[in-house]
């Protein structure tokens, strides 16, 4: 029997968007390069790490929960994050100021911080064997798709975000190295990669989209050189390419006709936020309403099949009716396919909490409520029209009542699904991870039906 210790265990929560998705993917990626396990409960971890999101309240809240939960199952818990950026009004840390037994504090995007922390409190168990990671890393993500971010920060001071506060300014990753990550993502099975950052159509713009190389060929660190390149190596794996978190600045124009050769898909986030002027002025956005109904117009004439998601905020303060029926106005004429709606929350720190007029919580929500209803009437109208079609669907479950499985205008977790029957041939399988075509035969707003051909 050997005697040798027991290899130290660390227990991971991860809240929040994708992006924070990432730093824990890289952050369990070098915990398994340096010897460490994870571990499934807390009675299994000899300490906690605690990925936090404070953007929004409730977003804080969930936070600041897990950290006390986590200290009271284990007692030894590291945070990063968002969350450990934050300051309340006294200059204190806010994670500190709730929870002063954590181990450490750090912000985002603060790898080596949290390893430093890591270390002090659970000692490397042995040097680094490049064997025990695979070449894509330790993903908390299905095999089958993966999230890639080329940048980190935000170079726009939008009025009531405080990402650039916590995240800094852009910072764009080599081209050579984004491409790298990709091809070992697609290398290991990955069918989807999900490209996201801040402000994907910035990448570039703070190193003045200089030339690397890949492949033995140049490339500029630039939107449209990336996705044509990730396009290319998508289709040697004979898989897709999804963009989050596109502003629509005009050279996403030449990213448009890429999207019908059927890999890098016919898919745009752009997150607009409101469409009239006085509101977005307020807002600090870099973008003009109108401009966008006609950019909207110009992307389904080159690409009818594309889908366009967005968010949008109810109740800005200083909103005033006029400014709310003019967002209606243009949802109507913009018929966007998929779409949240949040009622405006203030945020410590941003500065539309200084702003006049703030709308009552009461208006906020029925505002709210206002857009998702007639969202909902576009978002059926759309869907039906899909009915009689036949889709290629990338499958995300099975289970003995069929597959659940998403198209093209599908992400996974904020966007609708495809459910598809089980095929009567007992020789077809469906398996996670494959793409297959089904034909659709009934929709509501936000789901599709139907069965394999």
């Amino acid at each position: 029997m050997s005697d040798s210790p027991a290899t130290p265990k660390v227990g991971f929560i991860s809240l929040g968007c994708p992006k924070a998705l990432v730093d824990s993917e890289q952050i369990l990626t070098q915990l398994r390069a340096e010897g460490y396990d994870t571990a499934k409960s807390y009675d299994g971890a000899d300490l906690v790490i605690v990925n936090t999101c404070g953007f929004i309240d409730a977003a804080v809240t969930e936070s600041l929960d897990a950290i006390g939960e986590a200290l009271s199952e284990n007692g030894k818990v590291i945070v990063t994050g968002c969350l450990g950026g934050k300051k309340d009004a006294s200059g204190q840390d806010v994670i500190r100021a709730v929870h002063p037994k954590v181990l450490a504090v750090t912000g985002p995007h603060a790898l080596a911080e949290v390893m430093d922390a890591v270390h002090q409190h659970l000692p490397k168990p042995h040097e680094p064997f490049i064997d025990l990671v695979p070449p894509q890393g330790i993903r908390l993500t299905p095999r089958h798709y993966a999230y890639l971010k080329i940048s980190e920060g935000c170079n726009h001071r939008c009025s009531f975000c405080i990402i650039p506060s916590m995240r800094g300014d852009l910072v764009s990753r080599p081209i050579a190295e984004v491409m790298l990550e990709a091809e070992n993502l697609f290398k290991a099975g990955v069918k989807e990669l999900l490209v996201i950052s801040q402000d994907t159509s910035a990448y570039g713009v703070d190193v003045k989209f200089r030339t690397g190389f890949w492949e033995g060929r140049p490339v500029r660190t630039h939107m449209t050189d990336l996705v044509a390149s990730l396009g290319g190596l998508a289709k040697q794996y004979g898989a897709w390419v999804r963009l989050h978190y596109v502003y629509p600045y005009p050279h996403v124009d030449e990213v448009i006709p890429l999207m019908n050769d059927g890999h890098v898909l016919p898919y745009l986030d752009v997150p607009l936020q409101h469409s009239h002027p006085d509101v977005l002025k307020r807002m600090k956005r870099p973008a003009n309403g109108e401009k966008n109904i006609e950019r909207i117009r110009a992307w389904r004439a080159a690409c009818p099949d594309i889908t366009i998601r967005s968010t949008f905020i109810a109740g800005f303060p200083g909103e005033t009716e006029e400014e709310f029926t003019h967002l209606l106005d243009f949802l109507k004429e913009a018929q966007i396919d998929r779409l949240g709606c949040f009622a405006y929350s203030p945020v410590e720190g941003a500065t539309a909490n200084a702003l006049a007029s703030p709308v009552p919580d009461e208006v906020r929500e029925e505002r709210r409520a206002r857009v998702m209803q007639l969202q909902e009437s576009i978002s059926r109208q759309r869907l039906q029209a899909k009915v009689g079609k036949t889709l290629k669907v990338l499958i995300d479950k099975v289970d003995r009542n069929g597959a659940t499985a998403r198209s093209s205008a599908d992400a996974p977790e904020i966007d609708g699904v495809v459910y598809v029957k089980l095929p009567y041939d007992p020789s077809i399988s469906l398996k996670v991870g494959e793409f297959v075509d089904v034909k659709i035969t009934t929709a509501d707003a936000h789901d599709l039906w139907g069965s394999v051909d």
